[in-house]
């Protein structure tokens, strides 16, 4: 079974998203003008669909109203019983009634983790400051909660908190975490990718970290196979075959290309004989997903 690890979807009339419907907002990943409609579990599977894949994980995606979407997530996953869905909802780890808020999520048949963002571009963070969750002791402790209800963590950050990202991990070693887009390698020079390397051991080392090769476009807008080859390449010898996964994160990579060429480069970047684990088994088994 092939699975697509990292993917959004959304109905506008359903859920509101302020990010997606800002209007003249240029963000660090681009205009979002071409994505501001609806995009569907028909049209994202119908394109999936022709590479072999036959099931997926939704990761929440800045909705306004977080469980709105997480229901609306559960919902399109019961009137689709033909695809395999399952979700990673945003829940705030640090908030007051954290245990209430888990326990409303895990109603869900499809809930298998939480994220909450920790970086997403530098000018960005430092508008919305996120990186401080890393020195919220409340954050740590929320991330040893879900650890022991069962779930996981969707982890996105920047390298620049790699470092004290992993400072807190590995106080909370029974969480599984999936590192989204590879760290966020937002410097693709050579001195900048060397530097994210370099970072990305302290996440690597951590046997409970595997990594999504995913949204590597959102910082190259006009990238190719050959310019997103060492981060692919580095993300396969620091994890290893059995802790990446593949996730296409469109729509918003559809601004930079089509599924098809996107799956195609990773298709060719990842060895042949990874391919079953890179593009599914790790996936099925990270996020407990069956046919």
């Amino acid at each position: 079974m092939r699975i697509d690890a990292h993917h959004h979807l959304w109905d506008l009339s359903a859920v509101h998203y302020p990010w997606l419907m800002a209007q003249g907002v240029e963000r660090f990943f681009g205009d979002p003008t071409p994505i501001q409609r609806n995009y569907l579990l028909e049209e994202f599977s119908g394109d999936a669909r022709q590479h072999g894949i036959s099931g997926s994980v939704h990761i929440q995606v800045g909705a306004e109203n977080p469980l709105q979407e997480a229901l609306w997530v559960q919902e399109v996953a019961e009137a689709n019983p033909h695809w395999p869905l399952v979700q990673v909802a945003f829940c705030d780890l640090t908030s007051d009634t954290l245990a209430r808020d888990l326990d409303r999520l895990q109603n869900l048949s499809t809930l298998r983790g939480v994220r909450q963002i920790v970086g997403r571009a530098p000018d960005e963070d430092a508008v919305t400051s996120t990186n401080a969750l890393l020195e919220n002791s409340r954050f740590l402790a929320g991330l040893k909660e879900i650890a022991g209800r069962g779930l996981r963590f969707d982890l996105q950050l920047i390298p620049e908190l790699m470092e004290d990202t992993a400072h807190v991990l590995a106080q909370a070693s029974d969480l599984q975490v999936a590192l989204c887009h590879a760290g966020s390698p937002h410097d693709r020079s050579v001195k900048g990718l060397e530097a994210w390397a370099n970072e990305l051991k302290l996440l690597s080392a951590l046997p409970n970290v595997s990594c999504k090769l995913s949204g590597l476009g959102m910082f190259d807008h006009q990238w190719t196979q050959q310019s997103i080859a060492p981060i692919v390449q580095t993300c396969l010898t620091q994890f290893g075959q059995d802790r990446v996964m593949f996730g296409s994160n469109f729509p918003v990579d559809s601004l930079y290309s089509n599924y098809t060429t996107l799956f195609a480069a990773m298709e060719t970047l990842v060895p042949n004989d990874w391919h079953a684990a890179v593009f599914g088994d790790n996936a099925a088994r990270f996020y407990e997903l069956k046919a």
